[in-house]
């Protein structure tokens, strides 16, 4: 076995992407420590599979070289690093954290500090692509942070990912993955409108989709979207309007602390939010489509 596999990982937030994760690093022989969760479930197949279970954050720290979180927010990043019983409360010198989720950068940067000051490392290392691909070691990761870090992170990256990128300094990540995310939600919102929009004047989705995909438009957030306005399959892409919201959310605060007026986000946030707030925000973005066509339909 590679010599990396023996590296002791920390692993926080066992949703769809964080389960997917840990597999495939079980698959590979990877000594695996998990934390405590209501959701028993994605705790006791891993356990199952050989992982260690602790109680809190705090434990795990001890026992981990590299800590991996997957969770949803910047707070819940922030809470699993600086809570009572955190991270931060037995955070061993040489400990190097990497935050897979999609954090403002700010926050990023701050705990970034913090590491570095109690010895240690924090890297931001958002992700592109779907459990599915998790699954098989074939994740984007939009990797930041120093070069020596990166070093020793990127053999295990590589087992996870198919395209690990070193993009620059600590919360370019997190900024790459904002803006990333902000244009596949505008997509998303704007192909669903257009589906929408051809109900009412009685054109077929499935021409519409045929005519557009032929063209420079053509783009997998099209097909994500036309999977569920044409194909009735939502879970092309599991990734709920919720998080879509706050993604877009993350981009509003970026741009205002870059002094920078935002042309386009706030419509796309409204959208979001009114979906989210009419009891949507738990389906799937792709499911935008039924939302918009379902409130031309109240007209």
């Amino acid at each position: 076995m590679a010599q990396h596999r023996n590296t002791k990982i920390g692993f926080i937030g066992l949703g769809l992407m964080g389960t997917a994760m840990v597999q495939r690093l079980q698959d590979l022989g990877y000594p695996i420590t998990v934390i405590a969760h209501r959701n028993r479930k994605t705790i006791d197949a891993a356990v199952a599979r050989g992982a260690t279970e602790v109680k809190t954050p705090g434990e795990l720290a001890e026992l981990a070289e590299i800590i991996m979180i997957c969770v949803n927010t910047s707070a819940a990043v922030e809470s699993v690093m600086r809570s009572e019983m955190g991270i931060f409360s037995q955070f061993r010198p040489g400990t190097l954290v990497i935050d897979f989720g999609t954090s403002l950068p700010a926050s990023t940067i701050s705990m970034a500090k913090e590491c570095h000051d109690k010895g240690g490392s924090l890297m931001d290392a958002p992700l592109g692509r779907t459990p599915i691909h998790a699954r098989d070691g074939l994740l984007n990761i939009m990797a930041a942070g120093e070069d020596k870090d990166f070093i020793r992170a990127k053999p295990i990256l590589e087992d996870l990912g198919e395209n690990v990128f070193h993009v620059g300094v600590i919360g370019a990540g997190h900024t790459l993955k904002i803006i990333n995310n902000y244009f596949a939600m505008t997509t998303a919102c704007v192909m669903s409108e257009a589906f929408a929009m051809s109900d009412l004047a009685g054109l077929k989705r499935e021409t519409l989709y045929k005519v557009m995909a032929a063209g420079p438009l053509h783009s997998g957030m099209m097909d994500f979207i036309k999977a569920c306005a044409v194909d009735n399959n939502p879970g092309q892409l599991t990734f709920s309007i919720a998080n879509g919201l706050k993604d877009v959310g993350y981009y509003t605060k970026m741009a205002d602390a870059l002094n920078a007026k935002s042309f386009v986000s706030p419509s796309v946030e409204n959208v979001l939010s009114s979906a989210n707030s009419s009891g949507w925000g738990e389906k799937y973005v792709p499911e935008m489509v039924n939302f918009i066509a379902s409130n031309y339909a109240e007209d």
